[in-house]
């Protein structure tokens, strides 16, 4: 598998399509050979999440393929190495995106469904042991990491979503024939809010 990390970029827009072009020269494969297009659907930051969208609809449109959709919690989850995995990542705005997955040869099986939430109002699953992976774990760690010391089997709050993990999960999807034609892709956001009003950051003690 051929990969690369764009890192370290304020505008991944300005390196995305050329790191593309250098994977398949890589790999000696055209776009056209290819089974489908995947994205890391979110959620996440919104600008980037357009970006991931927008580039796969016009590579997949453009080669006549189709497109997979995967959340980048679930890609995530992957990265913990187990099979019961709570995945919690900072939204910004003073709020976590969560979810539970139970992760059975590979393949990560939604627990529970993906939230928004204030950190306070973050729960596990109700039963069992989970692994936390996240980045809200650093975000949020006065609040997070004491409220779930007990239900916690082990901790990773550096990991972040990776192209290998979107991959290993869009080819499962593809076997199952869970492809959509390209303009039926959309982002993830599960919340519709992308900033605070100033009397929003005031109230939680930002600055104007």
């Amino acid at each position: 598998m051929c990969e690369r990390a764009l890192e370290g970029h304020a505008n991944h827009s300005e390196y995305l399509l050329p790191t593309l072009r250098g994977l398949l020269a890589e790999a000696q494969m055209s776009l056209t050979r290819l089974d489908a297009v995947a994205f890391g659907c979110g959620p996440g930051a919104f600008t980037g999440l357009r970006l991931a969208c927008g580039v796969a609809q016009g590579l997949a449109m453009g080669a006549g393929l189709g497109v997979v959709p995967v959340s980048s919690l679930a890609a995530l989850s992957l990265q913990a190495d187990a099979e019961h995995v709570f995945v919690a990542t900072d939204a910004r705005m003073g709020e976590v995106y969560s979810a539970a997955y139970r992760v059975v040869d590979g393949v990560p099986v939604i627990a529970r469904e993906m939230r928004c939430d204030p950190p306070e109002l973050v729960s596990f699953p109700p039963d069992g042991q989970w692994s936390v992976i996240g980045s809200a774990l650093r975000a949020h760690a006065a609040i997070l990491v004491p409220r779930w010391a007990e239900r916690a089997a082990a901790w990773n709050d550096h990991a972040v979503p990776r192209a290998s993990d979107v991959a290993r999960i869009a080819a499962t999807e593809i076997g199952a024939g869970r492809v959509l034609a390209p303009e039926q892709a959309a982002p993830v956001y599960v919340r519709d809010k992308v900033a605070l009003t100033t009397r929003e950051r005031l109230a939680r003690g930002g600055r104007a």
